[in-house]
């Protein structure tokens, strides 16, 4: 299995929306490019934490390669509007180790 993981720092009063357009975007990415589910959580440094399982890089990249949903542009809008400018914003780290479960008890996984 191929684990991505995001973080995004969000601004005050927009956690809800953001929470909303990742559902939604991930949603539309699990129906159309495959993924095996993603969940989203809160970490203890107030960053959004994202993860994403596929079943295999190449599958992964491919969806990459065509900019996934997040292109929609009620979801891609959503999301540039909620995080947070200057710093960093938005970083992703990818790996192929299963992560720890526990941490992640908000699913939004269908």
């Amino acid at each position: 299995m191929f684990v991505a993981v995001y973080w995004w720092r969000i601004k005050p009063g927009e956690e809800d929306r953001f929470r909303t357009a990742w559902r939604h975007g991930t949603e539309l990415i699990r129906a159309r490019y495959g993924s095996l589910g993603s969940r989203l959580h809160r970490a203890q440094d107030g960053r959004f934490v994202g993860t994403a399982e596929w079943p295999d890089e190449a599958t992964w990249q491919a969806a990459m390669d065509v900019k996934m949903v997040y292109d929609a542009p009620d979801t891609r809008r959503v999301f540039v509007e909620a995080v947070e400018e200057g710093g960093v914003a938005f970083a992703m780290e990818v790996t192929d180790d299963l992560l720890d479960r526990s941490a992640t008890s908000t699913s939004n996984a269908g």
